[in-house]
């Protein structure tokens, strides 16, 4: 299933959900081992995050739904989900309730790494179909959210990247 924000801003071949939830667990590797952090629960966290999306659609600000209802049907679908798993089922339900909570350290990781993932992919979808700075809206929507040092300076270095890029496309087209 295609991503809403890029399908309904005319992306072309946007990403997927599990694509995305993919390139996160990606991500999750960066995680520094000096760090408090458990690693493999980021893992697994980035890779069940959205796993709820498969029965509900990627929900959006756009789309009119109420944040409350939102996460309730996401919960109800996490549940459905989570009775095909056996055992392994309550775990996956805790630690998707956990995330979306936000209630540990790396909860608050993968939800940095999911605004990574988001200007990254925006910053991507504009160097490709170059169009910098079409997707601003991203790019403002994640700004000073990233709580995390690391992958703020990740942010950042994206961010000035494409600063960068748009700052010559505009000399470009003078």
């Amino acid at each position: 299933m295609k991503r809403t924000g890029w399908v309904i801003r005319n992306i072309q071949e946007p990403e997927t959900i599990a694509g995305h939830m993919y390139r996160m667990a990606v991500l999750s590797l960066l995680v520094d081992n000096k760090e408090n952090l458990d690693k493999v629960k980021i893992m697994q966290m980035a890779l069940i995050h959205d796993l709820a999306e498969c029965i509900v659609g990627d929900i959006t600000p756009h789309c009119g739904v109420p944040v409350d209802v939102k996460h309730k049907r996401e919960d109800a679908a996490m549940e459905d989900i989570c009775k095909l798993l056996g055992d392994k089922g309550p775990m996956i339900l805790e630690m998707f309730r956990e995330y979306e909570k936000q209630e540990s350290p790396e909860a608050k990781y993968v939800k940095d790494l999911d605004r990574l993932d988001l200007i990254m992919q925006a910053y991507e979808y504009e160097k490709r179909d170059n169009v910098p700075g079409v997707l601003e809206e991203f790019f403002v929507a994640t700004n000073g959210k990233i709580r995390h040092p690391f992958i703020n300076q990740l942010a950042s270095e994206i961010t000035a990247t494409r600063e960068a890029l748009c700052r010559k496309s505009s000399n470009n087209s003078k």
